[in-house]
């Protein structure tokens, strides 16, 4: 039975952090202790105390509360306490009695808390084994950074984010047709820049309007938390003294084009901001010349000398035309693209072979002609053999298709701007839905405003169907709303730039819920902007914006890839009115309701003071007859020239099908497998956080008083609800997506293996191999690279788990019983026993370690050599590549080249330099 005796020394099993504590008084059934690390004393029931008996044992190496150390010989027990023999480091013996040990002394390494007494219960030991197993699996995993965001898995968005993500500091044009999510494409790269440490500080320049679109597509999309920068903010960062130069007090900073257009300061400061990422929307806004460029072209010119990677989100270049694409090239490489002749001659090279393609893509055979051209393109001695295969009859079809897939390859390495220009179509994606119009005409009808009996009309006709109405103005959405519930008991959800986001989610998931939830949503222009509302069919437009990109990015609410009906869209107009004019002309001149419009901002700017006088004169029918046929016959030259202009080779290389879909299907694999939901469950179990029910694949996460932790990762007072679902997700934006890159869940890894809470248990288990009174200790090694993040290195050498299993003739017995087996047949034992077994058997688990760390040791060698000979035949074949690439395709830079040899020797380096360290022990007596 134990003993209290005062000037004992305890530890705290719940308080580690109080370090060495002193036994003061033991009086009945209670025990007083003084921490004098913090000052603290504590009382304890005598039974149910959370406290271990410090002993320590021969070879134990242990501090003196005068700073010398000891290292232990012998242990002696004089009057209940113990007394300490051995040699200080200088060599010269010495006794330390417990009472003068030092009570800074912590117990967080495996063995030392092994020996102390403070022994978790197995629960623990199993969470640290699997969050170590799952980090090593993410590390990894190829699509690492490409599974977290809140979005459908399209294949050529993957595509794209993968293929440049992975590039160091990538300087590219994002230009795919409208509704084929650059945004989304932009901030996949994003996120996987900064998840794998290419990226730490980002900068995202955007028009003023669209600022609060992209803050909501950050937060809800992909967990990532900007701070809006404008005037206001940087004036109150510097009058609080927090930074001299505003822009370095944040890492993500999101701000209009507009903050630095009125002032020279801020255009100075922002240059000096030392980014590793610039994003820059609308991109095709900013204007060039050969003659002189804009304020806002200098601004973003400067800003991208600065910084190492640089996205400009633009419009198509057949939209730009060639000018306005040479303009965005040459911000991305002014050394490359320097002189707008040359560049067009270029391009004309090009040009020959474009007919050449067309038949190769067709599957159709190759003309002389054609052939003649690919030959003078690709050169002899590499396209010869492939041609002749390709047009030969005896040939096997499977050899002419390898023959054509090579030939298309090789095409795409020497496409000039393939490297630096993205652009998707809609004409090669598919999966958008049809588009019908249905227009009503109102007469006018005195003071009241004939479009809202309509309205009302038209949800009672459309009862049971989500109606997206659109306007304007918040002014208009509050009024409607007013008048709707006021006039008709018609409830219907609000969304506006008035509200909050948070409140904007709420009437989001109340309109999205398919049960209770609102019939009709009421959206002002930038309410709407970013918001996913695909399960809706509906759409009113209650006015009309002037410009046709405003328009389609309304029906792009609902135009969607993924929407599975056609999407029917209500234009009410009051007859003789501007609205009519613009309704006509939208629908006559430009087919912009039914049909997608790339051309239609072009004409606008061109037709705008035309449409205007329209507009002022709506019974001048002759005028706007005029206008709507100089619209066609300018659409029909500009889709003419869009067609000519139309590369299907960029059009191939920005989205190859192939890799594509290999990368959707991995990323579905991950989220079909149960590993997450079960690793979070017994994560939430052991912290005591709260997990219910909320309805089919949704929970409710809440905070307990009982919590394990002061604050859980990402969970707020009030509690969240979440999925792991990708489905719900999209169709619940209140929802947490919970996915292995959530920060929640990150973070909790995080925070499982910087406590020493797991590493060290003590179970009972009954099985046919382990006889009863056997000992077995299973121990888990961890072979660690430290290097910087940048690097990856846990690509090729994760943070690897050795696990062991050795019994008491020092056998290795993991083979026989694996990890999952043995704990199959744990059994729980209390803390009081387990202590019991460590201490009776202090020598022998010791000696059995001492073998562990042996046999781990043994095996570091192979493990090395392995991630060695991995790293050096991905970089070596990597860098060869775009050697040979670069003698064909200018595009390529000296800098990518160079970046992957440096990260080769410094892997070398880091991998080589590999640690070793016991992460974990569990001691198991058999029953």
């Amino acid at each position: 039975m134990q003993q209290f005796i005062p000037g004992q020394r305890w530890t705290s099993n719940t308080e580690p952090e109080l370090g060495l504590g002193t036994l003061i008084a033991a009086e009945g059934r209670t025990v007083r202790i003084i921490f004098l690390a913090t000052g603290e004393i504590r009382n304890y029931a005598i039974g149910n105390m959370p406290l271990s008996r410090v002993r320590f044992g021969q070879g134990d190496r242990i501090e003196s509360h005068e700073g010398w150390f000891l290292n232990v010989d012998t242990v002696t027990e004089e009057g209940g306490l113990l007394i300490y023999q051995g040699r200080r480091d200088d060599g010269t013996e010495a006794m330390l009695a417990e009472g003068e040990l030092s009570n800074f002394i912590q117990f967080n390494k495996p063995r030392d808390r092994l020996f102390a007494g403070q022994i978790d219960d197995d629960r623990w030991f199993e969470l640290r084994y699997e969050t170590l197993r799952q980090v090593a699996k993410l590390e990894q995993s190829p699509v690492r950074g490409l599974c977290g965001s809140r979005t459908s898995l399209l294949p050529h968005q993957l595509y794209i984010a993968h293929e440049v993500a992975s590039r160091h500091a990538p300087r590219v044009l994002l230009a795919d047709e409208v509704g084929l999510g650059k945004t989304i494409e932009a901030c996949l790269i994003l996120h996987h820049q900064l998840l794998t440490g290419r990226a730490r500080r980002a900068l995202i320049v955007v028009p003023g309007p669209l600022v609060h679109q992209w803050l909501v597509e950050l937060l809800r999309r992909f967990n990532l938390r900007f701070s809006i920068f404008d005037e206001e903010r940087c004036r109150a960062i510097e009058e609080s003294g927090q930074a001299a130069n505003p822009f370095q007090a944040e890492q993500l900073v999101l701000c209009s084009l507009g903050l630095f257009t009125q002032s020279r300061l801020r255009q100075d400061q922002v240059a000096d901001g030392d980014w590793d990422l610039l994003i820059v929307d609308e991109a095709h806004h900013l204007e060039w010349s050969e003659e002189k460029s804009s304020p806002e072209y200098r601004i973003i010119e400067r800003l991208a000398e600065r910084t190492r990677g640089v996205l400009l989100l633009t419009a198509t270049p057949e939209q730009l035309g060639r000018t306005g694409h040479f303009a965005r090239l040459r911000l991305l490489d002014p050394d490359r693209f320097y002189d707008l002749d040359s560049f067009r001659r270029e391009e004309a090279l090009y040009e020959p072979v474009a007919e050449a393609v067309e038949k190769l893509l067709s599957g159709e055979p190759v003309p002389e002609e054609s052939t003649q051209q690919l030959l003078n393109r690709l050169g002899e001695e590499d396209a010869a053999p492939l041609l002749h295969r390709l047009n030969a009859p005896a040939a096997a079809k499977d050899q002419r298709e390898e023959s054509r897939a090579r030939l298309i390859e090789m095409l795409l390495d020497r496409h000039g701007t393939s490297r630096v220009l993205f652009r998707n179509t809609r004409a090669r994606i598919k999966g958008f839905p049809k588009r019908r119009l249905l227009s009503y005409p109102l007469p006018r009808s005195g003071q009241s405003d004939p479009r809202v009996p309509w309205l009302i009309q038209t949800l009672r006709r459309l009862a049971g169907e989500k109606i997206l109405l659109i306007c304007a103005k918040p002014a208009t959405v509050m009024a409607l709303e007013e008048t709707l519930r006021t006039r008709e008991g018609i409830h219907s959800a609000l969304f506006h730039e008035g509200m909050s986001i948070v409140e904007r989610d709420r009437a989001a998931a109340w309109f999205a819920d398919p049960e209770k939830g609102a019939q009709l949503l009421l959206c002002s222009e930038i309410g709407s902007e970013g918001r996913n509302f695909q399960f809706a069919h509906h759409l009113v437009l209650f006015d009309l914006p002037l410009d046709p990109d405003l328009l389609e990015q309304r029906i792009g609410r609902l135009d969607r890839i993924g929407q599975r009906e056609t999407i029917h869209i209500h234009a009410p107009f009051i007859e003789g009115s501007a609205q009519e004019v613009l309704y006509r002309w939208f629908h006559q001149g430009l087919n912009a309701f039914e049909e997608i419009c790339p051309a239609g901002h072009k004409i606008f700017s061109d037709l705008r003071p035309a449409l205007a006088q329209a507009m002022e004169h709506p019974d001048d029918k002759a005028r706007l007859d005029a206008l709507i046929e100089d619209t066609r016959e300018r659409l029909a030259r500009a889709s003419d020239a869009l067609k000519r202009g139309r590369d299907h080779l960029l059009e191939l290389n920005s989205c190859r099908e192939q890799a594509a879909e290999a990368l959707r299907a991995a990323i579905e694999d991950i989220d079909r497998d149960p590993a997450l939901a079960n690793y979070m469950a017994r994560l939430f179990a052991c912290y005591a956080v709260e997990m219910e029910e909320h309805s089919a694949h949704s929970h409710i996460l809440r905070p307990t008083p009982h919590m394990r932790c002061d604050s859980f990762p990402g969970l707020p007072p009030e509690g969240l609800t979440f999925t792991y679902r990708r489905d719900i997700a999209l169709s619940h934006e209140d929802r947490h997506y919970l996915t292995w890159e959530h920060p929640m869940v990150q973070d909790a890894m995080e925070m499982v293996l910087s406590s020493e809470t797991g590493n060290c248990a003590v179970t009972t288990a009954r099985h046919p191999a382990i006889e009863p009174g056997m000992l077995l200790v299973e121990t888990l090694f961890l072979l660690e690279c430290t290097a910087p993040r940048r690097l990856r290195a846990g690509r090729f050498l994760p943070p690897t788990t050795l696990r062991l299993l050795l019994n008491e003739e020092n056998e290795e017995l993991g083979d026989l019983l694996p990890h999952a087996e043995l704990s199959k047949e744990a059994l729980p034992i209390d803390q009081a026993s387990a202590g019991e077994i460590v201490r009776k058997r202090r020598s022998r688990i010791s000696a059995m370690l001492s073998g562990a760390e042996a046999r781990a040791t043994e095996q570091m060698p192979a493990i090395i050599r392995r991630a060695l000979g991995q790293t050096l035949a991905a970089y070596t074949a990597e860098i060869r590549r775009l050697a040979a690439l670069k003698k064909i395709n200018p595009n390529v830079r000296d800098e990518e080249i160079e970046v992957l040899q440096e990260e080769l020797r410094a892997l070398h380096q880091h991998i080589q330099g590999a640690r070793l360290r016991l992460e974990a022990v569990r001691v198991v007596v058999g029953c």
